[in-house]
C-alpha cells in the first residue's frame, strides 16, 4: 500500500471537510501554498544543466486549524522533480508534517509533528528552513507546563524526519526556564531581569558494529547506544543593558562528521549588549568543540539532515549580492568566533547628521579554528581514538573575517542612500575543501528615489575586488516599484576577472493582499547558499521561473 499517497488523500479530504465546519463549530482556518516552478535550460558555459522533465518544481501547501482547546495541521509537499541543488533525497511526495494539540490552562500536549528550540540550540533545535532544503522535525509528543508563576517546563521524545523517511535515532528530553524576577517585585521595580535555563537531550540509536577493517572482522568499534547533552544558561537584564552566558556538553559520539572518534563536546557562548535610542553597542564570542550532534551517526558531513542542534555562526548575514558571494558555514569541528557591532544616529540637524540625521553601523566578525593536538600523529584524528586534545584558549588558522561599515542617509525627502564597504577574508581550503585564501574588498552604493506616491525607483552598484580565486565581480541593479500591486527588477553579476560571464535576471512581482506571483527568466551562479551558518550547493542554473505564495 502506498501510505504517502493514503495519508495525502486523508489529508486533503479531511482539510474540506473541517474547512466546510469551520464557521460552524468556531475553527479558525489559517494557512499558505509556496510553489517555485523552473523550466530550465542548458547553458555549458556556466555549468548549468537540463531537467529530463519539462519543468523542476517545489510546492508546500499548510493548513492550520485553530481554537480554543484543540490546534491540527498538516504540510503536503509535492517534489517528483526538485529545483537544482535539491537532489536525490528531496525527491518525492507526501504529507510528511501533521500535528494535533491539545490546550487547558497552563497544560499544552502535541502528538504528531513539532519544531522546537532549547536556548541558544546547542543541544536542541528542530525548524525548518526550505531555502536550505532544511526539516528536521520530530515526530512524537511535547508537554508544555507552567505549573507556576515564572516557570516554563517543555518535555519531549520521538525522532526526527531525513527528507521522506524518519532517522535511525530516536530523541528525548527537556527544558526547565526559571524568570526570576517573577517572584520577587523589588527586581521589577528597579528593572532587574533574570532568566536561568537548563535543557537536557538524549539520543537513542542502535549500536550496530561499524567494521574498521573488511578484512578482519574483529576490528570494530563499540558504539554508545545513547549520547547525552546538557545546556546551563542564564540572561541578564538591567536598563539598557543585556548579558546571555550559555555552556553545553555533550558525551562522546562517535559519528561520520567527526572520523569516528571518542570525545566529548562542548560549547560556550558570552553575549553582551548596551541599547538605547540612537546607539547601540554588542560583542560576543563562542567556543565550540566536536559538538555536531546528528540522530543518525553516519550521515556525511555535506548532508544538511538529520541535524538534532545548531551551532550560531556569529558572522554578519549580508544581504548583497557580493557580499554573500562567499557565505561562511560553520564548521562542526569546532572554531572561535568572535563579533561586534556599533550602531549610531546622528541626530538631525547636527554637523554630521544633515538636516536629515545618519545612520552607521560597523561590524566585525572574525572566526578561527581551535587548537587540535592530534594525540597519536598523521593528519586526520584516528578512528576509535580520543582524537585530538585542545588548549581551550589556544587558537589556530583563520577561517573567515568580515569588517564592514554601512552608511544609511536620507539626502532630500525624495531620495535615499546607503553606501557600504567590507572587507573579506574566507578560508577556502577550511570551509569548501578548495585551496587558497580568499582576501576582497567590496564596494556597495544603494540608492532610493520616491518619485510620486506610487512609484519608487530603487538601484544597486556593487563592486568586488580580489586577486584570488575568479578574480573581481561587478553587479548591477535596478528596481521599479508601482503601488500597491507591482514590482520590475532587473539585475547582472558580472565576473570582470576570470569567466568574463554574464549572471542576468529579470523579474516581474505582482501582489494582492495574501497572494505574491513573481515571473523571471536569467541564470544562476553556482554557489553555497548560508543561512545562520549553514550551507547547501546549489548547482548552476538558467531559464524561466514562476513563483506563487498565498497566505490565508
Amino acid at each position: 500500500m502506498n501510505y504517502r499517497l493514503l495519508g495525502t488523500s486523508l489529508f486533503l479530504v479531511t482539510s474540506s471537510l473541517l474547512m466546510a465546519q469551520e464557521e460552524e463549530r468556531g475553527f479558525t482556518l489559517s494557512g499558505s501554498l509556496q510553489t517555485d516552478v523552473l523550466f530550465g535550460e542548458e547553458d555549458a558555459a556556466i555549468g548549468a544543466t537540463k531537467s529530463e522533465n519539462v519543468s523542476q518544481s517545489n510546492t508546500y501547501l499548510d493548513l492550520n486549524l485553530l481554537s480554543k482547546y484543540v490546534d491540527a495541521g498538516g504540510r503536503l509537499e509535492y517534489m517528483r522533480d526538485p529545483l537544482p541543488g535539491f537532489v536525490d533525497n528531496f525527491a518525492g511526495q507526501g504529507l510528511p508534517y501533521f500535528y494535533v494539540t491539545g490546550k487547558l490552562k497552563n497544560v499544552e500536549l502535541t502528538a504528531g509533528d513539532f519544531y522546537e528550540q532549547f536556548g541558544s540550540g546547542f543541544v536542541l533545535r528542530a525548524y525548518e528552513e526550505r531555502s536550505l532544503g532544511i526539516d528536521n522535525s520530530i515526530r512524537g509528543g511535547r508537554l508544555r507546563l507552567n505549573p507556576y508563576k515564572g516557570i516554563n517546563i517543555r518535555m519531549l521524545g520521538g525522532n526526527q524526519r531525513y527528507y521522506w523517511e524518519r532517522s535511525d535515532g530516536y530523541l528525548f528530553g527537556g527544558d526547565v526556564e526559571l524568570n526570576v524576577d517573577q517572584w520577587f517585585r523589588r527586581m521589577q521595580d528597579n528593572m532587574w531581569y533574570l532568566t536561568l535555563g537548563g535543557s537536557y537531550v538524549g539520543k537513542y540509536e542502535k549500536a550496530d558494529d561499524l567494521i574498521l577493517n573488511p578484512n578482519d572482522n574483529s576490528l570494530k568499534l563499540n558504539l554508545p547506544e545513547i549520547v547525552n547533552a546538557f545546556d546551563v544558561r542564564a540572561n541578564l537584564q538591567k536598563g539598557n543593558y543585556s548579558f546571555l552566558a550559555e555552556y553545553a556538553q555533550k558525551s562522546y559520539d562517535p559519528t561520520a562528521d567527526n572520523g569516528y572518534i571518542y570525545k566529548k563536546g562542548t560549547a560556550v557562548l558570552l553575549s553582551g549588549s548596551y541599547s538605547k535610542r540612537g546607539m547601540s553597542i554588542l560583542l560576543q564570542a563562542k567556543r565550540s568543540d566536536n559538538m555536531s550532534f546528528r540522530s543518525t551517526r553516519n550521515v556525511p558531513k555535506e548532508d544538511v539532515g538529520s541535524t538534532i542542534n545548531h551551532l550560531p555562526a556569529f558572522a554578519y548575514q549580508h544581504t548583497y549580492a557580493l557580499a554573500i558571494l562567499h557565505p561562511y558555514g560553520t564548521q562542526p569541528d569546532g572554531e572561535w568566533a568572535y563579533q561586534g557591532e556599533f550602531r549610531y544616529n546622528f541626530k538631525r540637524k547636527t554637523p554630521l547628521g544633515g538636516k536629515y540625521g545618519t545612520d552607521i553601523r560597523l561590524n566585525f566578525s572574525h572566526i578561527r579554528s581551535i587548537d587540535h593536538q592530534l594525540l597519536y600523529g598523521g593528519n586526520v584524528p584516528m578512528v576509535g581514538s580520543d582524537g585530538y586534545k585542545s588548549d581551550f584558549f589556544k587558537q589556530g588558522e583563520l577561517y573567515y573575517q568580515d569588517l564592514h561599515v554601512d552608511i544609511s542617509k536620507k539626502l532630500s525627502r525624495s531620495f535615499k542612500g546607503n553606501f557600504m564597504y567590507m572587507w573579506q577574508k574566507y578560508n577556502m581550503q577550511a570551509i569548501e575543501g578548495k585551496e587558497g585564501m580568499i582576501d576582497s574588498h567590496i564596494f556597495v552604493a544603494e540608492g532610493k528615489y520616491t518619485i510620486n506616491k506610487k512609484l519608487t525607483l530603487r538601484a544597486e552598484l556593487q563592486y568586488l575586488h580580489t586577486k584570488q580565486y575568479e578574480g573581481d565581480w561587478a553587479f548591477a541593479l535596478a528596481e521599479l516599484t508601482v503601488l500597491p500591486n507591482l514590482m520590475f527588477t532587473v539585475s547582472d553579476m558580472y565576473n570582470v576577472g576570470e569567466t568574463k560571464e554574464h549572471y542576468y535576471l529579470g523579474m516581474v512581482t505582482f501582489n494582492h493582499k495574501g497572494h505574491r506571483l513573481a515571473a523571471s527568466y536569467g541564470r544562476t551562479r553556482a554557489g553555497y547558499n548560508c543561512s545562520g551558518g549553514v550551507c547547501r550547493y546549489v548547482p548552476a542554473s538558467k531559464g524561466f521561473q514562476i513563483s506563487y505564495n498565498l497566505i490565508f
